[in-house]
């Protein structure tokens, strides 16, 4: 409708050195998975189109990755009759043993004096990566990026950020991220359930030297960029969540342009709305992604009086608009609805009330394990090591250390063993599962966690030892949360050996 790219359009291929290995292009939605610029982000992937009976049209894109072997799909489909792109999305564990996994997709925007990200209302203060720095937002007053904000300065601005800056919002009860330029009054919007997909977060090479010089390495025309990065699963980079044997998650994203809208106060896929109060004036702006015959609309205070109640047609190429005085009544005691002809809500929105909240404490440096006190804060700490993939420090010594203090902590033991069962030492990966389980059963056979049997039978069973394995395995099964990868495992070893009825059965009972 606004004849124009809402995803940035890069004419050029123009690799430059920023994937993890190596080669990375600007524009369009980079996903990134199951690590930030993933290995094969420049690579070819299997893709399918598929026609819908609906008269929509899907291509899905699918990968296993070479890092850990999972597998990843993203299915892109466009709808009649509505203005946005849905993606859906799948992952999917299909290894023996549980993997770390982020997910980022970021689409690449044009960017110019007239831009500015949007964050929802309630978003008060951006972490760095690592959660290592913090900064108001949108009005920055302290130091970021080695920047003196003090004097106040609003880094939701493209032009106000120099230097090159990320920042990621803190927890935000909305479902939407985006941009807009104010020159032409269009912007991009990122819809999904904020419960699952908590990550908002911008990128820029910065307004400057450094950042144009980066514009001329990564294309020829097309100008600056920043991407707005949407993650699911994580709110910040590096922010993995765990993906157990097996395990396989889904869910939808859609990317929307949109117009006239200016600061979204609250979206979904079906409407975007902005009520901006100021000057003793309500203005209610309405986009929607397909047609609404009769929509109403309704803008009240909290107490019940009315201040507009109308039905309206709305579309893609008709946003609402509407403009009224109110005299003193504060943004927070203010109401707007949105009913479909059916009377059903479509949509609302109030804003909280205005207060000054405390700014986030930034994440702190691991210690040093034997400045650790407790064998609980050692375990967690390396844990914490293995789940972000550390670079610099090893999750081995805090284990080790733990160990050392208390050489039965059955934690700890699973943790090593595991360690060594992913470097191929599945000897050596054995003892730790067999001192776990010792101390699990001292007082109980039927320990809570069958963790370090399922382990265990894995080392066994990559040393040959098949019949301990399969043992092992069955212990397992007795604990709801390792039976479905338990049964499989026994279903394989069935399997080698050709008692196919019993592989059957087995395959039958972890799929319960």
């Amino acid at each position: 409708i606004r004849k124009r790219h809402f995803v940035y359009y890069n004419q050029v291929i123009k690799p430059a050195l920023v994937g993890l290995t190596g080669p990375w292009i600007s524009g369009g939605i980079e996903f990134n998975w199951p690590q930030h610029h993933r290995p094969t982000t420049f690579l070819p992937t299997d893709y399918r189109i598929e026609n819908n009976a609906d008269g929509s049209i899907t291509v899905w894109c699918n990968e296993v990755e070479r890092m850990f072997r999972t597998k990843g799909m993203q299915g892109f489909t466009l709808h009649p009759g509505k203005a946005y792109l849905e993606i859906r999305v799948k992952i999917y564990n299909r290894t023996a043993f549980p993997q770390t996994f982020l997910w980022w997709a970021n689409p690449a925007v044009v960017v110019n004096d007239d831009y500015h990200s949007v964050f929802p209302p309630d978003v008060h203060a951006v972490f760095d990566h690592g959660k290592r720095d913090v900064s108001n937002f949108p009005i920055a007053t302290g130091t970021y990026y080695k920047q003196d904000y003090s004097a106040g300065v609003d880094i939701s601005k493209y032009k106000n950020i120099p230097v090159p800056t990320s920042y990621m919002a803190i927890k935000s009860k909305y479902d939407f991220v985006g941009g807009y330029e104010e020159n032409v009054q269009a912007g991009l919007l990122h819809v999904a359930n904020h419960h699952v997909s908590p990550g908002k977060k911008q990128w820029t090479w910065g307004y400057g030297d450094f950042g144009r010089a980066w514009d001329r390495n990564l294309t020829d025309e097309d100008g600056p960029y920043i991407e707005l990065m949407t993650g699911v699963y994580t709110d910040n980079q590096p922010d993995f969540s765990w993906l157990q044997p097996y395990e396989e998650r889904s869910w939808t994203q859609y990317f929307i342009p949109y117009a006239e809208v200016g600061y979204v106060k609250n979206a979904n896929k079906d409407v975007i709305v902005n009520l901006d109060v100021k000057e003793k004036k309500a203005k209610v702006i309405i986009y929607a992604t397909s047609k609404f015959k009769n929509l109403q609309v309704v803008l009240k205070e909290d107490n019940g009086t009315i201040h507009i109640e109308e039905n309206t047609d709305v579309n893609p190429a008709k946003p609402y608009t509407k403009e009224i005085a109110i005299g003193n009544i504060l943004p927070e005691n203010l109401v707007l609805e949105l009913y479909t002809s059916n009377k059903e809500k479509l949509l609302s929105y109030k804003a909280d009330k205005a207060e000054i909240k405390p700014t986030p404490t930034p994440a702190q440096a691991a210690k040093n394990p034997k400045e650790i006190s407790s064998i609980e804060q050692l375990f967690l700490t390396g844990l914490h090591l293995e789940q972000y993939r550390h670079a610099t420090y090893n999750p081995v010594d805090y284990y080790m250390e733990a160990l050392r203090r208390e050489p039965d902590d059955i934690r700890c033991n699973n943790a090593m063993g595991l360690i060594l069962m992913r470097r191929g030492q599945f000897a050596q990966a054995e003892s730790f599962f067999e001192k776990a389980i010792k101390t699990q059963t001292q007082r109980n056979p039927n320990p809570y966690d069958s963790e370090p049997y399922y382990n265990l039978g894995w080392s066994l069973n990559m040393q040959g030892k098949i019949e301990e394995a399969y043992a092992a395995f069955f212990k397992a099964t007795w604990n709801a949360a390792w039976q479905d990868a338990a049964y499989f495992a026994l279903a394989q070893i069935e399997a080698l050996k050709q008692n196919w009825m019993e592989a059957l059965q087995l395959i039958e009972r972890c799929l319960i």
